[in-house]
């Protein structure tokens, strides 16, 4: 008999899971027209303010910076360059996402990149418990505490939003 089909675990669970770092898998469907995280919010029937995205700048300085953020939120990309030690800071572009992070877009986690890159949490990722970011594959999340995202990626804790 044929055994049923998985899908490979991502880095970024391997990763959580050799840590022995609690979380819950959600996923949900997803499509080239996904608008992001209150869509994500809704299909999983969680608090918005508790889907966080990732995204990837690059700074003058220092070359890629990551910034997890509330989804329903926008980054100040001022506040991220004084919090990295850049000058200036810009996306990242898209053309270049999965080759410096091993990720696509809409599938992008801050846990298991290529490299260990400076990572930045906003501050209010600490009001919750838990929070839900990118599992590493497209409509796929994880829901763990900010402190394990922050002992997997050596993330600091700051204001990040405009």
């Amino acid at each position: 008999m044929a055994k049923k089909k998985t899908l490979a675990k991502t880095n970024a669970i391997r990763l959580v899971e050799q840590k022995k770092i609690p979380y819950i898998e959600h996923e949900y469907e997803w499509s080239e027209d996904h608008v992001g995280a209150l869509e994500v919010a809704e299909q999983l029937n969680q608090n918005k303010s508790q889907i966080f995205k990732t995204l990837v700048t690059t700074g003058n300085k220092t070359g890629p910076v990551v910034a997890v953020i509330p989804g329903n939120q926008e980054l100040d990309l001022k506040k991220l360059a004084k919090a990295s030690g850049n000058k200036k800071i810009e996306m990242l572009h898209l053309k270049d996402l999965e080759a410096t992070t091993g990720y696509i877009r809409g599938g992008c986690s801050p846990i298991g990149m290529k490299k260990l890159f400076p990572t930045y949490i906003d501050a209010t990722a600490n009001e919750f418990d838990a929070i839900i970011i990118s599992a590493g594959r497209r409509g796929l999340q994880m829901e763990l505490a900010p402190k394990g995202i922050q002992a997997l990626t050596n993330a600091q804790f700051k204001d990040l939003l405009l």
